[in-house]
């Protein structure tokens, strides 16, 4: 379309306008020749070379290599042969992210390593245009043709439907060629998008109609300070689940802030490994601590006290009894659920032994038996199970639960690991009256030497509270799967930790000298916390700690003599005692004593390990570890994200700097995703 303008001010220029579509739905883009007007003296930005990358480019020539090597479905004419804008340089390049987690599905070690640094490293540099990647779903819409057969009542009730409900994330299948650019919008839509994880993620659609977001997630108040002169006991369980960390980050990079609630300091914390030496003789686990300045807060210090789990090799694993207990409720029926339920448990699948057993229980209206017992060797028949799954009913939770665990008590290996594995969105609605009945039942199965791990997916309806509840229970872990990458680190990464316990009913107790501490505060672990006579109680249930995990626990400290500027609580003078006397010199320069028990897997009494960490540890010219400020970084971002009362001088630019000098050695680039997650979390900021 042209305008009758004079040449001397104006001239015509034809530029291609981009309708891009979100990673969530996938991307496409539509090029429609246009003729405007624009002033003489101007340029269109996107010609301009500050914003164009030239075929000839390293980083053009590496991705156009990757999109032969993998045949991804390149959304942007001409690429390969003209030059693109940093945004079309997006494009590709997340089509590509999506391309490799479709292979990764297939078989992990389809994409080379050197290929998926590469991957990192170009999202790296291109995470402003991949996070900025938007989603003009209404002008789609209002330019794809309405058939003559869809009333105007039909067309309302769908743009309602879809205004008020949140977008589904989608899964990276390919489009057919020779499909028409609305086929493929249409296709794209209802395919679940599996993002990347070591490779990197890109930012989703920003969820809609929050107002039917049913989400739960339990309170969680700040530990507090405790003055030692009246308490000086600290008692804890640990904690090796990392949910919330994984769901943390997919509130972000859906561009928004997660919940305070949501944020559970320990499981960011212990999401990442740490460099913890191995044990020594037959303990199962090491002990390190240290001490250092708390970044937040100068007049306080920071103990970090890390458990580092015996790695074992897997020839000398235990074999494995696992009953996959998957929810196919209606409320499984999105891309995010149940989809991505069936692509992480065939990850898992591919890495069984023959000697390992797998059976399949799922549970809607009524619970069933979809696979008996099955040799780890016949991958087939276990990949075609789960392939046969279908969502759709009530939830029947309680039901289905007895009824795996009745299938794992009848599979039992006597000296092997046996396991239920359940896989759901915890919206349990069906079956068991309450959740009191149903932890009972978990507990008593725990007992029988038979444990659960609870893996979460979905958002909308997603039941935080209820799933942590249910694998604390049963002694197991609880992750929350975002992508088919994060899927891949828990089930095959991280497999030994997640599913061969080393130790059970681990629980600490830090006992800080009055002489030298004056208050104290244990960072997270809210939901942890123990009596001080549970420790030696050995039929308290506590954590567990599975081969291979690391277990990080921080303690912000008053030195005594300190005027620090957070309020203490008062408590009025003892009368029988006095407040802060210690035991002449039997301390010596002691700062506090660290105490560990726990119980070999098939054992019912506990062990001992005993520690103690000395004021000299406090020297002020210490340099941290990159652990220490790592975590230190962590839990920074932690209190930020829960606006906590004692952040002091957290901030975002606090969390960086820790976070780039504790980066240290990141092959799986776990923490390299992480600055990138805080990048995000500061420009949502910024943004609002």
């Amino acid at each position: 379309m042209s305008y009758p303008i004079p040449s001397k001010m104006w001239q015509r220029v034809s530029i291609g306008i981009l309708f891009l579509l979100i990673p969530s739905v996938g991307i496409a883009v539509l090029r429609q020749s246009v003729t405007v007007a624009v002033p003489a003296n101007q340029t269109p930005a996107s010609s301009t070379p500050k914003t164009s990358i030239l075929p000839n480019h390293p980083d053009y020539q590496a991705l156009q290599a990757l999109v032969q090597q993998y045949s991804c479905v390149v959304p942007v004419q001409n690429f390969g042969t003209l030059p693109v804008t940093r945004t079309e340089f997006a494009t590709v390049l997340n089509a590509c992210v999506n391309r490799s987690n479709e292979l990764i599905a297939t078989d992990p070690k389809i994409v080379t390593p050197a290929d998926m640094k590469i991957l990192q490293r170009l999202q790296s540099e291109f995470a402003p245009e991949l996070a900025t990647l938007k989603s003009p779903i209404d002008e789609l819409e209002a330019r794809s043709p309405i058939t003559p057969a869809q009333t105007t009542r039909e067309r309302t009730q769908t743009e309602s439907t879809r205004k008020t409900q949140p977008l589904p994330t989608a899964l990276p299948l390919s489009i057919p060629s020779g499909s028409s650019v609305q086929d493929q919008v249409a296709n794209r839509a209802n395919m679940p998008k599996l993002q990347s994880g070591s490779i990197g993620r890109v930012a989703p659609e920003p969820q809609i109609g929050s107002r039917f977001n049913t989400e739960n997630y339990n309170r969680i108040e700040d530990n507090p300070f405790h003055r030692v002169g009246n308490d000086p006991l600290s008692t804890f369980s640990i904690d090796v689940d990392t949910a919330s960390y994984s769901n943390v980050r997919r509130f972000i990079t859906q561009g928004e802030l997660p919940p305070k609630d949501a944020v559970r300091i320990e499981e960011l914390i212990n999401y990442f490994t740490y460099n913890y030496p191995q044990p020594k003789g037959d303990r199962p686990f090491s002990v390190t601590t240290e001490v250092a300045a708390a970044p937040w807060n100068s007049q306080h210090k920071l103990v970090q006290v890390g458990l580092q789990g015996k790695r074992l090799e897997s020839k000398t694993l235990p074999p494995s009894n696992l009953v996959f207990l998957i929810d196919v409720s209606g409320s499984m029926d999105d891309p995010n659920k149940l989809p991505l339920v069936q692509q992480s448990l065939k990850l898992l699948v591919n890495q069984l032994r023959p000697e390992d057993r797998v059976s399949l229980v799922v549970y809607a209206g009524n619970a069933g038996l979809v696979l008996p017992a099955t040799a780890g060797s016949q991958k087939s028949t276990i990949l075609a199970a789960i392939d046969r799954l279908k969502a759709g009913g009530s939830t029947a939770g309680g039901q289905g639960i007895e009824l795996a665990y009745k299938i794992a008590k009848e599979s039992f290996l006597k000296s092997g690991n046996n396991r239920v594995i359940l896989a759901t969105d915890g919206d349990f609605n069906v079956g068991v009256s309450s959740d009191g009945e149903l932890t009972r039942l978990i507990e008593q199965k725990r007992e029988q030497g038979i444990f659960l791990t609870v893996l979460g997916f979905g958002t909308g309806n997603y039941k935080d509270g209820k799933m942590e509840q249910l694998a604390d229970k049963g002694n197991g872990n609880y992750a929350y799967i975002d992508t088919l990458l994060e899927a891949k680190k828990v089930l095959v990464n991280d497999l030994r930790g997640t599913l061969f316990t080393i130790a059970k009913d681990v629980k600490i107790q830090v006992e800080f000298n009055p002489a030298k501490v004056q208050a104290y505060r244990l960072i997270g672990y809210e939901n942890r916390l123990l009596q001080n006579q549970d420790f030696n109680d050995d039929k308290k249930d506590a954590g567990d700690i599975g081969a291979g995990h690391s277990v990080t626990a921080l303690y912000e400290i008053i030195p005594t003599g300190t005027k620090s500027d957070v309020k203490l609580p008062e408590i009025d003078p003892l009368r029988y005692q006095r407040s802060g006397e210690t035991v002449s010199n039997a301390a010596g320069n002691e700062l506090m004593q660290v105490k560990l028990r726990y119980k070999l897997p098939q054992d019912s009494t506990s062990q001992l390990i005993t520690q103690t960490i000395q004021d000299d540890d406090l020297r002020t010219d210490q340099i941290p570890s990159t652990n220490l400020r790592f975590a230190a970084a962590v839990a920074t971002f932690g209190m930020v994200l829960r606006d906590s009362e004692y952040k002091g001088d957290a901030s975002y630019d606090l969390v960086m700097k820790l976070a780039t000098q504790g980066k240290g050695e990141d092959q799986e680039g776990y923490r390299g995703e992480f600055i990138r997650l805080v990048e995000q979390s500061r420009g949502l900021i910024t943004r609002k």
